[in-house]
């Protein structure tokens, strides 16, 4: 399975993630990126978070005003079934990184303004499965660039 990087997203705290063309990943996260709440957000655990395009596509048909990055993701990617990604798969981004799954991202209230009613819970892996946020720890360090391709190592 194989998709592509559509967008980078980084911001100094808080949400929206602004969109960037490339920016490097450590075994933190993106260097342009901090976390206004390391507590509940970011470390080794949590480098990175992902979220799919075509789930934002489908949100925003629903009448929600969610768009890549207002939801706090690093990475908005398209073109992989989002809803057989678990903790434990593995991803390749681009030809350096490597990352593996490591959780499903609880839908935060910071998030409320992206939806339809303030309902931030409509992206919950418990309330709607295959649908929440991923976060990711990373495997292997590197550069990240808008269009690269990401594919699915297991």
């Amino acid at each position: 399975m194989e998709g592509y990087i559509f967008q980078l997203n980084c911001s100094d705290g808080g949400v929206p993630k602004r969109p960037v063309r490339e920016a490097d990943l450590t075994l933190t996260g993106l260097t342009c990126d901090r976390q206004a709440k390391p507590i509940i957000h970011g470390g080794p655990e949590r480098a990175l978070c992902l979220y799919s395009l075509e789930h934002i596509t489908m949100l925003q048909d629903e009448g929600h005003p969610i768009f890549p990055g207002s939801i706090g993701e690093n990475v908005t990617v398209v073109g992989l079934d989002w809803k057989e990604l678990e903790p434990g798969s593995r991803l390749a981004l681009g030809d350096e990184v490597v990352i593996e799954i490591s959780s499903y991202a609880g839908p935060c209230p910071t998030i409320r303004e992206s939806f339809i009613g303030r309902k931030f819970k409509r992206i919950s892996q418990k309330i709607h499965p295959g649908e929440s946020r991923l976060y990711a720890r990373v495997l292997r360090t590197g550069r990240l660039k808008v269009g690269q391709t990401v594919r699915v190592l297991n």
